[in-house]
């Protein structure tokens, strides 16, 4: 319960375990160890045509951690008041994003592959794909994304 209490509200990069191994390196992800939640769902994205962006949504309850487990793909992430963009390319690292945190995801590598561990199945209730109606739910919540 402690990781749930102590994790940052607002998207960041995390580096995950690494255990190096002389036949080829392994990276883990556990429940409430490097991620404040319990999975429900994973799934990947690839085979991602050049030029083409996947996302354009946010999600009203759902946490997640994306990383690029294989290439490379950059993500902009907005809370409606601060944007930032973060550059997935090492198989180590993920990006949490909490609820209320509008995503895009581009520029991907060719033969790259994003893998999504989320804390909800798959309900299309609980996407927000309008963008006025996140900016919308965003002035009511208020900003999530400290300024740097």
């Amino acid at each position: 319960m402690a990781l749930r209490e102590n994790f940052p509200n607002e998207p960041v990069k995390i580096t995950l375990p690494r255990i190096y191994d002389p036949r080829g390196s392994l990276t883990v992800v556990e429940e409430q160890n490097q991620i404040p939640f319990d999975i429900a769902r994973v799934y990947w994205i690839y085979d991602v045509p050049g030029g083409e962006e996947r996302g354009a949504h946010s999600h009203r309850k759902l946490q997640q951690l994306m990383m690029a487990v294989s290439g490379s793909l950059d993500i902009e992430v907005t809370d409606g008041f601060t944007t930032k963009v973060f550059t997935l390319n090492k198989p180590f690292e993920g990006l949490y994003l909490p609820p209320g945190i509008w995503r895009r995801m581009f520029n991907f590598s060719s033969g790259s592959c994003l893998l999504s561990i989320v804390s909800l199945p798959y309900d299309e209730k609980e996407y927000i794909r309008d963008y006025d109606e996140f900016i919308e739910n965003a002035r009511k919540r208020g900003p999530i994304i400290t300024q740097e």
